[in-house]
């Protein structure tokens, strides 16, 4: 299997099988995380299509710092990709769910679940839910982060990932009470 630093060496010499390798070792992968922020294949899509071409046309840019980060950034770009798709059609002040959400009982153990079971719940949370969750939890960014990407208030992130840790735990208590 080529390396990703020689992937890289053989797109900058514009090999045109080279782009289209890494377009097929990472597609799979960079749709996951797309359609984890957009919960829409057809939006997904046109966001993989447009990080792609970023990826392509900003691979200069790229530092290689060993195997994996390339893979890396092609993740960090769709992201950034999904995320400014949400901002250009979405509005993230409220979470849309009813206020009166309750603690969960207990939190949930999500190690028995499957892992497209547990996708398909972050994919039912409210878009604004959703979106800060997948920037919290798998992009790590801090509150003050990710309101200054979506454009809202450090606290209002905080109570949108308060709400979608909420619905996910009481999706997750609601799917094991069923599977037992």
């Amino acid at each position: 299997m080529v390396t990703e630093q020689q992937l890289i060496e053989r797109i900058h010499k514009s090999d045109r099988k080279a782009q289209q390798e890494l377009y097929q070792r990472y597609a799979g992968t960079a749709m996951a995380v797309a359609m984890r922020y957009l919960a829409n294949e057809e939006s997904a899509r046109d966001v993989l299509q447009d990080a792609f071409v970023k990826v392509l046309t900003h691979l200069d840019s790229f530092s290689y710092r060993g195997e994996g980060s390339l893979k890396s950034w092609v993740m960090r770009v769709v992201s950034n990709e999904a995320v400014s798709w949400l901002r250009q059609r979405q509005h993230f002040t409220n979470c849309e769910v009813e206020e009166a959400l309750d603690e969960p009982d207990e939190e949930p153990d999500v190690g028995s679940i499957e892992l497209e079971v547990l996708q398909r719940m972050i994919e039912q949370l409210p878009g604004g839910c959703r979106t800060v969750f997948n920037l919290y939890v798998f992009e790590r960014k801090s509150h003050k982060e990710i309101a200054a990407l979506l454009g809202i208030k450090e606290n209002s992130s905080a109570s949108q990932f308060l709400r979608a840790k909420r619905m996910l735990a009481r999706q997750i208590n609601d799917y094991k009470r069923q599977q037992s």
